[in-house]
């Protein structure tokens, strides 16, 4: 039969089949109902596959970070068999059958793990549609990929005098040995995860037996009050109790001998409460300085505008009481010296040791432990962080935690002076590429911080704590995300 007779003959038997009046609603509904059925049940069932195709990947992402950090030292088989049982164990539903999982190490460009799984799903209603549409195959893939990844973290960490009250130095210590172990689990190889500690409180702690003859150091602020001038009556020049200014000139701390008169860039000052009068010139013969190796390894501020960035020291920069900025950091005498600080490190071991040795003192200058957070992340002196290497990505992140509003900086203590300094910092440091969580604990009745809520990268990783304990969970929280951000989905 040609073609053109076979369409001729159906539009006759078309014509017969409309004109038919008998039981024309029950065919036209028999016809309908069954791609009605099929449509309702395919949208019943994919939505049931759909969230059992959840529940599979779910299972899949744990199963694969898990296996992460013993996919190097597994044979293939061993590998199979821990991502099948981590697999099951997860994945408990019973609504599917012929469930297949497969785990599969890869060091290629980096270190990955794959777990691939594929399961059936009988469906309730779809099948009425034929046999191939009895069955749905679910497949999810979940892949951990490490190697390419490393991650840098400085813990600024407040050790002010008011971290000794409600527990709050003794959550910190529990909270950041946690992170530590976290970091550490989180590391596969040496040198993926770097941490470094730095504690702070008006100054920080650079180390004075170790480094107190490097060339980075300035010492301008350092000689003038450890100095003594063999005039008669002699002026011996000392920390005199109290804060008093000279121009470009800032210092207070307990006086050891009964001296009220200070020498600074050859002229004699007379401190009276917080006032310096200039009362001549200074002594002759000039002066003796103290050896800097009696140097307790307290650092203040840099001169502005160095105070806010992370700029490389330069030693050629030595007109130090010129009035010249310096790109060197100015020691002092501290009596409230922070426990020192370490920089970027994987020694574990050490980390938790210098966590144990902080011990709450002095005041609050939140933006000169920033300044050595972002300090430790940067290549060069001082802290010399390592060489960065090519065909790596690097995270690099600032967890700043304080229990107490700025009170005291270099230069001043008014509060609103040393946040607006910080403010241009934190700007800086986010500019960087370098992401900043804040906490603020705040245990007591301070007003909350708006300078760490804008510091901050973002909402997420701003924090007001109330209770000491809470230190402990946000650490972890942060651990989590940190850990999560180093070995990627």
């Amino acid at each position: 039969m040609t073609t053109k007779r076979l369409i001729a003959k159906l539009r006759v038997s078309w014509r017969q089949f409309a004109r038919a009046k008998e039981g024309n609603t029950l065919v036209v509904f028999a016809l309908a109902f069954i791609p009605m059925l099929g449509l309702t049940g395919a949208a019943v069932d994919y939505s049931h596959a759909s969230l059992i195709k959840t529940s599979m990947q779910s299972a899949g992402d744990t199963a694969a970070l898990a296996i992460a950090q013993s996919a190097t030292t597994l044979n293939a088989g061993d590998l199979q068999t821990a991502g099948d049982n981590y697999y099951r164990a997860l994945f408990k539903r019973t609504d599917v059958h012929d469930l297949n999982v497969t785990a599969t190490y890869s060091n290629t460009n980096g270190s990955t793990v794959v777990i691939t799984a594929t399961a059936i799903y009988d469906t309730s209603i779809m099948g009425v549609m034929g046999p191939q549409f009895r069955h749905l195959p679910i497949a999810i893939t979940s892949t951990s990929s490490w190697g390419t990844s490393r991650l840098r973290v400085a813990l600024v960490l407040d050790n002010t005098g008011s971290m000794a009250d409600a527990g709050k130095m003794t959550a910190l210590k529990t909270a950041a040995k946690n992170l530590i172990g976290q970091l550490k689990t989180a590391a596969v190889t040496n040198g993926d995860v770097y941490v470094s500690i730095i504690p702070f409180n008006k100054d920080v702690n650079v180390g004075g037996t170790s480094n107190w003859g490097a060339n980075w150091l300035n010492w301008k602020l350092w000689d003038p009050i450890n100095a003594v001038y063999s005039a008669v009556p002699p002026v011996t020049v000392c920390t005199v109790l109290g804060l008093y200014t000279i121009p470009g000139f800032a210092y207070g701390g307990p006086c050891t001998t009964l001296t009220t008169s200070v020498c600074y860039n050859g002229t004699l000052y007379n401190i009276s409460g917080i006032s310096a009068t200039p009362a001549g010139t200074c002594p002759s013969p000039p002066v003796t300085v103290t050896n800097h190796n009696t140097w307790n390894g307290c650092i203040t501020d840099r001169d502005q505008d160095y105070d806010i960035r992370n700029t490389v020291p330069n030693p050629l920069d030595i007109n130090l009481l010129a009035g010249i900025a310096s790109t060197l950091f100015p020691t002092e005498q501290y009596s409230s010296c922070p426990t020192q600080m370490m920089g970027l490190s994987y020694d574990w071991t050490a980390l938790n040791s210098k966590i144990d040795a902080m011990s709450p003192d002095g005041n609050t200058n939140q933006a000169i432990g920033l300044a050595w957070g972002w300090q430790s992340l940067t290549q060069g002196d001082p802290l010399n962080a390592p060489a960065e290497t090519a065909g790596y990505q690097y995270q690099k992140v600032i967890i700043l935690l304080t229990d107490g509003l700025n009170t005291q900086n270099r230069w001043t203590t008014d509060a609103s002076q040393i946040d607006a300094r910080q403010r241009l910092m934190c700007a800086n440091v986010k500019a960087a590429g370098i992401t900043l969580y804040t906490i603020q604990v705040n245990t007591g009745s301070d007003p909350t911080s708006t300078l760490l809520r804008d510091c901050a990268t973002d909402a997420s990783k701003w924090f007001v704590l109330t209770q000491a304990s809470q230190i402990v969970q946000v650490f972890n929280q942060i651990g989590t995300n940190l850990s999560k951000l180093h070995i990627a989905k």
